[in-house]
């Protein structure tokens, strides 16, 4: 599946969700593109597998270290220090320090929900859910 038939999809999926009562409409009956923006911008804050990966670990768990996240993710420390960096400037992560350690914590709980929609969005029918995916495809 390309990316604009995934979006089109993950977007038609949030729409069909949506009662019509809470979709904003302009006088002309055009979809108001604002309600948009703050899917958008977690859709590119986070389009990187050693993004998707960190949230479906961080989801797992309250916080984790860096060394940890390294461990379990089997990345260089340099790649994951620069990504992990820029989710948190985005928003998405929290960082509590610790000595010499940094812990990180979802900071923004509608990632999950996000990546749960788009590891779910081809098996709808699917019982298995994020944890059982986790464990087979990212670990």
């Amino acid at each position: 599946m390309n990316v604009c038939s995934y979006i089109n999809k993950t977007i038609f999926k949030q729409i069909t969700n949506m009662e019509i009562g809470e979709m904003k409409k302009i006088n002309d009956g055009k979809i108001d593109r604002s309600q948009f923006e703050d899917a958008a911008y977690i859709l590119k804050a986070l389009a990187h597998e050693t993004r998707l990966c960190v949230v479906m670990q961080l989801s797992q768990t309250e916080e984790m270290s860096v060394s940890e996240l390294r461990e379990r993710m089997d990345c260089e420390q340099s790649l994951l220090s620069h990504h992990l960096t820029d989710m948190r400037a985005k928003g998405i992560l929290d960082c509590r320090r610790e000595g010499k350690n940094s812990f990180y914590s979802l900071k923004d709980k509608r990632v999950t929900n996000m990546l749960k929609c788009m590891v779910n969005c081809d098996n709808a029918d699917s019982a298995s859910g994020l944890s059982d995916i986790s464990e087979t495809k990212l670990n």
